[in-house]
């Protein structure tokens, strides 16, 4: 069990009612809570969303606050301090004055910090710290009005060969503010990507989508990723740039299997981190069994760092892969199907 889970389940007693966990790992805690509580929980992570419903937990898969009431919300802190805040605002704009929030976070995943940004909304108290986490609760002394989406999206410019491209994105959604230095030194090689039915595997704020639609509005992308923050963004990318939503396809994921199949083109920057820690498992899945899902002739592009060895899983598939780039300690990889 995570050892944040470990901390719940020792300050248990604290708990009681209907109880929402925000962003819980996917472990056994739910099925472990006391006899007193009733169980919900809030996730933008789909994979874990799919695990909790299989097991009979009631899961909600979104960017918003559930549609229910709850006597206690217990937060698992995410990496992004500017989504705690996004969080902490909507759990504060949807539970009343003296309910409790609890706040439980590793040590080196910025639990501290988070701390911090609890005290805006009433008086906090540390009740436990071990298994190198820590536990705070809080009572609302001030609650909020609830304000939308658009107040927490983020906007930046891209500008490819003078052609302009303006991103939203959503608190914790990857690269939040600015172009990040893979996804730059792939989008110019977007122009020779074979159109069609494409899937962008970790869309993100959807920049490839995007740029994709951009080249030609009338293919078919599919963006896919486990983040609901992600997806949201890429829609909000879509309409800011007055891009045909009718022919963007948002599909939640667990991971690279759940793709659609005869596929034109499959692009991607792919993830490679889960919450704090590193994870290439998608990646490399992404690698291997890009080709399944792949028409005759289709194609396969990946921008990843220049240090991971993805080019012989890919050949192992495709039976060749082609460096397109090499620069700023990324490597643009290309393979097509026979």
């Amino acid at each position: 069990m995570d050892p944040r889970s470990e901390v719940i389940l020792r300050q248990q007693d604290y708990l009681n009612g209907h109880v929402l966990l925000i962003n819980a790992p996917n472990d056994q805690l739910a099925q472990n809570m006391p006899d007193q509580v009733q169980t919900s929980i809030w996730t933008w992570n789909y994979a874990d969303h799919q695990a909790f419903q299989n097991t009979g937990i009631h899961s909600h898969f979104s960017v918003e606050f559930p549609q229910a009431s709850f006597d206690q919300v217990v937060i698992f802190v995410p990496k992004s301090k500017e989504l705690l805040n996004y969080i902490l605002h909507v759990v504060v704009s949807h539970l009343k004055l003296e309910q409790h929030v609890f706040l439980v976070g590793e040590k080196k995943g910025g639990i501290e910090r988070a701390a911090k940004q609890l005290k805006a909304f009433g008086k906090t108290l540390k009740l436990d710290s071990a298994r190198h986490c820590q536990l705070w609760q809080m009572q609302i002394e001030k609650t909020e009005q609830l304000k939308s989406l658009d107040h927490w999206v983020k906007t930046y410019t891209v500008d490819v060969n003078h052609d302009l491209l303006e991103v939203c994105a959503l608190p914790g959604v990857f690269s939040q503010d600015h172009l990040d230095t893979g996804t730059a030194v792939l989008v110019p090689y977007l122009r020779q990507v074979k159109s069609g039915k494409i899937a962008d595997f970790g869309c993100g704020a959807g920049i490839i989508s995007a740029y994709l639609a951009k080249l030609n509005p009338n293919q078919q992308i599919f963006a896919l990723d486990v983040d609901a923050f992600a997806l949201r963004s890429t829609e909000m990318t879509f309409q800011r740039n007055r891009l045909n939503l009718t022919h963007l396809h948002l599909l939640p994921v667990t991971g690279f299997a759940d793709a659609p199949k005869d596929l034109d083109a499959i692009v991607s920057n792919p993830p490679f981190h889960q919450g704090i820690h590193t994870n290439y498992d998608a990646s490399e899945t992404l690698c291997q069994q890009a080709k399944l899902h792949l028409k005759r002739s289709g194609e396969l592009w990946i921008v990843a760092n220049r240090f991971l060895n993805y080019p012989p899983l890919i050949e192992q598939s495709f039976g060749e892969c082609t460096v397109k780039a090499d620069q700023q300690g990324f490597k643009v990889l290309f393979a097509c199907t026979k």
